[in-house]
């Protein structure tokens, strides 16, 4: 969640980012495997009083369409089991939509690290390094 926060409310900081595993909607977070979990870190988006600052920074309200944001790499896992990875899905379709330049890619094997031996995590590595290379070199 930190990279998504930190690449939409000073894109101006960035010429790209790599979101993995992100936590996105925090207005449904709780609401998706582990999340109901986080409710005391986090605050309940239920409550008025805790949506009124929780939603200052959920990265899906943050998008906007006339923003310029530097490229994002997102990435998932299908089998994560403490984020959903329609966290990850919503916000690249989101930022398609809008016209956003955005990637993505999710593992259908990896758990919450996005990888569970070392050849996918070389090769998750390899993406989100050539991603970087690319953008910023």
């Amino acid at each position: 969640m930190l990279v998504a926060v930190a690449a939409l409310q000073r894109p101006d900081l960035f010429n790209a980012a790599v979101s993995q595993v992100p936590l996105a909607d925090m207005k449904r977070y709780h609401r998706l495997l582990a999340g109901a979990s986080w409710i005391d870190e986090y605050g309940d988006p239920d409550r008025p009083e805790d949506w009124a600052y929780i939603s200052r920074y959920s990265p899906y309200h943050l998008l906007d369409r006339n923003a310029t944001y530097p490229p994002i790499f997102f990435t998932s896992s299908t089998r994560d089991d403490r984020v959903h990875p329609a966290h990850a899905r919503k916000m690249v379709a989101r930022m398609q939509e809008q016209g956003h330049e955005v990637l993505y890619w999710e593992n259908t094997d990896g758990g919450h690290g996005g990888a569970v031996n070392s050849e996918q995590q070389a090769r998750l590595g390899a993406m989100v390094y050539g991603f970087l290379w690319d953008r910023l070199h």
